[in-house]
């Protein structure tokens, strides 16, 4: 190697040392910064932020009112697919001893002190050091998870425990009016669709099995979606009605137990055709009988009575 080549190699290796000197600096900062902010993984979890804030307080407001006494029960609401926070404190004493949340159909121990002892990903425990909290957090609950959640903390001499009873609801939707729906060609067909103490993200329409919601082969549909207070309505709107608009409609909002309505749409002063699609598409269908078929029936039926009767006459 002539001493060009080792004066450049030498000169490469001083900016490469320089180079891992600067991020490591750099690196060693934004861990101190971290740090020195005091959060855990579950105030990064709740908050998303930097800084000394209580996992907890952020959602106090939304705790049901915890009677701190020993083996007291606590009722919490939630509804499908939401997050239920279950509450447990032990003042002045959870910050000396640990604290478990165990489920107490399969008596599961779902979490001990921060960390989770269960491969179910939506449970969470929300603690801050040195507070009295011990808020465990579902997400996305489920029916299964209907049931009696124990929070126990051992002294030394004995237990401790609060418990708290999960009640999960499934809201139902439906459609305002009549389940079937009979109109003329040329009107206009408004479904109104009504969820009860729910707030779903979105609400889907189906004709039959295809989602009308962004139907761009449709400009006659407009779907229109609205909270009001604890109570969504969203309302479905076809102008210039077709016979091809009949059929089954279906409101399906997510996590929710979705409502149908049949709609029948007939050209004008057409009664009877709508009678019978509505025959046709009913799906335990009846036909009255005749009255020649009835007078038939009675003559065969009196025909077989004569019959039988003469034969067990005695004969003379």
């Amino acid at each position: 190697m002539t001493w060009r080549g080792a004066w450049w190699r030498s000169k490469l290796l001083v900016w490469a040392t320089v180079l891992c000197l600067l991020v490591g600096a750099t690196s060693g900062r934004f861990r101190s910064n971290r740090r020195s902010s005091g959060e855990t993984i579950v105030s990064d979890l709740v908050d998303g932020e930097g800084g000394d804030l209580d996992p907890v307080g952020d959602i106090r407001h939304v705790l049901p009112k915890l009677n701190l006494e020993n083996n007291t029960v606590t009722d919490v609401r939630v509804n499908v697919g939401d997050v239920a926070y279950l509450p447990c404190r032990f003042p002045q004493l959870s910050t000396l001893h640990q604290v478990s949340w165990i489920r107490r159909w399969d008596w599961h121990i779902l979490t001990t002190g921060i960390y989770t002892y269960t491969s179910d990903l939506r449970f969470n425990v929300l603690h801050t050091e040195g507070s009295d909290d011990w808020t465990l957090q579902l997400k996305y609950v489920e029916n299964k998870d209907n049931g009696t959640y124990e929070c126990q903390m051992y002294t030394g001499t004995g237990v401790l425990s609060q418990f708290v009873n999960l009640h999960v609801n499934t809201p139902r939707a439906v459609v305002l009016g009549p389940q079937e729906l009979h109109v003329q060609e040329g009107d206009t067909i408004t479904l109104v669709c009504v969820i009860q103490q729910s707030k779903p993200p979105f609400v889907f329409w189906y004709h039959g099995d295809q989602m009308v919601n962004y139907d761009g082969s449709r400009n006659r549909l407009n779907v229109i979606t609205q909270v009001e207070g604890s109570r969504t309505n969203s309302r479905l709107t076809i102008t210039d009605a077709r016979y091809t608009d009949s059929g089954n409609y279906s409101c399906l909002p997510p996590n929710v137990k979705p409502a149908y309505v049949l709609v029948f749409v007939s050209q004008a002063g057409d009664t009877v055709a709508a009678v019978q699609r509505r025959g046709h598409t009913s799906t335990a269908p009846t036909t009255l009988p005749s009255a020649t078929s009835v007078a038939v029936s009675v003559s065969v039926c009196f025909t077989l009575c004569v019959s039988v009767f003469t034969h067990f006459l005695p004969t003379r």
